[in-house]
């Protein structure tokens, strides 16, 4: 399996140096040089397995030889061990065709963990089998950022630096990054949105000088292997309600993207997916973009649900490559316009029908909050924002049998999930001293040479 560039200008690699790099060195994103399929008695034979062992014949789908079955065995179980819920992300049933999946019960409470617990353990492994250490550098909108610090703290072959917009992100969202004593992790509160963050890191690849004298490397949802260990969950979910033999929907809030590709990664292997809602908050850019062919950067709106605050969608590339035909001439001059204007038409080669499969829905404040509301007193379970647009967008449909995905704990965003609610979310025991651990924080303009400049003096 040979992994090529979104913009036809980097050699092709294998599934290591694809998860090292993070980014191509011409500033693409790394797809697979053709998709692996599964036949329809392969995906029927995950029901009733162990998530581990469904995500490990995932795995091996993509790493090809760079893995042996051992290793991506022993690498999923150590990966999904720490979890709270035997099931890893279980299925909850809200309504007649309607359910939940819990992508929650890591240790950051996020669904950043499924992938990045994962990311950690192949990343130990190829450095080990080096002799490297590299430098991670990660741009988060709150939950990436805790998961990349939870799985990597104490790591000696990493150190990671991880930028969050200051005053944008909730409180126990920067405790989860903030408060790892280990010398090997810094943060950095940086004065700006998440854009800024995330343009930032960008930068720094772009430096490739830079990117060589620290060996930076990423794991934002630019790294290819946090795409492939999130589509596992696609594949699980849809087969405990009866895929292959029928077809299931999607409900996926997102914001840069990530989660909603990994869907179609899932239905490019074989797994029969009827429509993925792509919902959005006010920070519309996706839904726009995909009901008027249009995708332009708009304003970054300060939101309840922050982790989707995002008005450039990284991922979006991969999704623009895949429906464009691969054409890699028309995805450079496309993304080119894009940052040089912040505006694209995009062509109806590849988009013309596209909301029949992937319909955009932006959900507005005031329903988000009341559909937190009318979910407790329907159901008796408390949701977090993100879930709740999730929630709100299959709602605003008949779409048959749907999945909502549920990427974070309500404890996660307390001051939203009272507000519309009336009941305070509790942290769970195994994170109940989470607000007596001292914090570590440096904060930062949102300037690529003060970044640097901090990188460079923890090496």
């Amino acid at each position: 399996m040979r992994y090529i560039s979104t913009r036809g200008g980097a050699p092709a690699v294998d599934f290591t140096e694809a998860l090292l790099a993070g980014l191509a060195p011409d500033g693409g994103l790394y797809v697979p040089e053709s998709w692996p399929q599964l036949s329809h008695e392969e995906i029927a034979g995950f029901a009733h397995q162990p998530y581990a062992e469904v995500a490990a014949v995932i795995l091996k789908q993509f790493a090809g030889g760079a893995l042996t079955d051992d290793e991506a065995s022993h690498a999923t179980e150590a990966a999904y061990a720490s979890f709270a819920h035997n099931a890893v992300t279980p299925l909850v049933q809200i309504a007649p065709d309607q359910w939940l999946l819990e992508l929650f019960h890591g240790p950051t409470l996020a669904f950043k963990d499924v992938a990045m617990q994962l990311l950690a353990q192949l990343y130990d492994r190829a450095l080990a089998e080096r002799g490297r250490k590299l430098t991670i550098a990660c741009a988060t909108s709150g939950d990436t950022g805790g998961a990349a610090v939870e799985a990597f703290r104490g790591s000696k072959r990493v150190d990671l630096v991880v930028l969050f917009p200051h005053g944008r992100i909730s409180e126990v969202q920067r405790r989860f990054m903030t408060a790892a004593p280990e010398e090997n992790v810094r943060c950095i509160a940086v004065d700006g949105t998440f854009d800024d963050c995330q343009a930032i890191v960008k930068a720094l690849f772009a430096d490739q000088t830079f990117a060589r004298e620290v060996d930076l490397s990423g794991v934002n949802s630019i790294n290819w292997a946090r795409i492939v260990a999130q589509s596992v969950y696609y594949f699980t979910s849809a087969v405990a309600l009866g895929a292959p033999e029928r077809e299931i929907s999607f409900s996926v809030p997102t914001g840069n993207f990530g989660d909603a590709f990994a869907g179609y990664v899932a239905q490019q292997m074989g797994l029969p997916i009827k429509q993925i809602l792509v919902a959005t908050n006010s920070n519309d850019i996706l839904s726009r973009a995909l009901a008027t062919q249009v995708y332009e950067k708009g304003e970054v709106v300060h939101t309840q649900s922050p982790a989707m605050d995002i008005q450039v969608a990284s991922n979006f590339e991969r999704f623009f490559f895949e429906r464009v035909g691969r054409n890699t001439s028309l995805t450079v001059k496309s993304f080119a316009e894009f940052g040089a204007t912040g505006r694209i038409s995009l062509p109806d080669q590849g988009f013309h029908w596209i909301t029949d499969d992937y319909p955009g829905v932006s959900v507005a404040e005031g329903v988000t909050a009341e559909t937190m509301k009318e979910t407790l007193a329907k159901t008796g379970m408390l949701i977090d924002p993100h879930t709740a647009v999730a929630v709100a967008a299959l709602r605003m449909g008949d779409h048959g049998p749907i999945i909502a995905l549920s990427t974070a704990h309500p404890a996660k965003f307390p001051e939203a999930v009272q507000a519309a609610t009336g009941r305070h979310p509790a942290l769970p025991a195994r994170v109940g001293d989470l607000f007596a651990r001292p914090e570590r924080i440096t904060r930062l303009p949102a300037d690529i040479e003060a970044v640097k400049a901090f990188v460079r003096a923890g090496r």
